[in-house]
């Protein structure tokens, strides 16, 4: 099957059940044993060969019972409910690593490590996320809240700023830190009160992030 090329081009709030920072962008085994996480993205400028998928956004609810890269998680995805059919097909491949090279990037490489998959929901989304300000939300009625916001300073209390920077990251080159706190009541249900928190801005393609 010839690969269709394709590219996203967005903004990314990204929350775990890590300590601030995420051991696992370093390569440690995740700060309680497991990796949860929510996972949400506006698409500013998007396309799957001919079907465009500006203004779209997604979300997923990640869970590994060890380190990701030792497999055996679980998936549930959400697609805004006014992508139509063509758009929700396109997203679901490309969330599903599918059209993309070995490594390339994170849907690839997290694709490897699923066991399990849950039916994808297609549901109205609200997001907004200030990756400047570290600044964000995720909601979808019923089922998942999110948010972000700096970290603390423990003896002022004034934000305090940190960013990572990943020459060769597979899904971002550059991402603000901050707090997060999510909780799911979807298939798959996890939540975590005061965790890891990045904030991004994703160009990637079947071939990489764009550097």
């Amino acid at each position: 099957m010839d690969m269709i090329e394709w590219r996203l081009q967005g903004v990314e709030f990204a929350t775990c059940n890590c300590n601030w920072g995420c051991p696992c962008q370093f390569s440690s085994p995740p700060t309680q044993g497991k990796c949860e996480a929510v996972v949400s993205m506006r698409i500013d400028q998007g396309q799957f060969g001919e079907v465009n998928l500006d203004g779209l956004c997604w979300v997923g609810v990640f869970a590994w019972p060890g380190a990701i890269h030792q497999g055996n998680g679980s998936c549930q995805l959400y697609i805004e409910d006014k992508a139509n059919p063509a758009q929700r097909e396109a997203l679901l491949t490309i969330l599903s690593g599918q059209h993309s090279d070995p490594g390339a990037n994170v849907f690839q490489i997290f694709s490897t490590t699923l066991s399990q998959l849950y039916e994808p929901q297609f549901v109205p989304i609200s997001f907004a996320v200030d990756p400047d300000n570290r600044l964000a939300t995720t909601s979808i009625a019923g089922v998942l809240e999110a948010s972000g916001e700096p970290i603390r300073n423990p003896v002022t209390g004034m934000a305090q700023r940190a960013r990572l920077t990943l020459p060769d990251g597979f899904e971002f080159t550059e991402a603000e830190m901050g707090s997060g706190s999510f909780a799911t009541h979807g298939a798959l249900a996890i939540a975590s009160p005061k965790g890891h928190a990045h904030f991004a801005r994703l160009h990637m393609t079947g071939h990489g992030v764009v550097r």
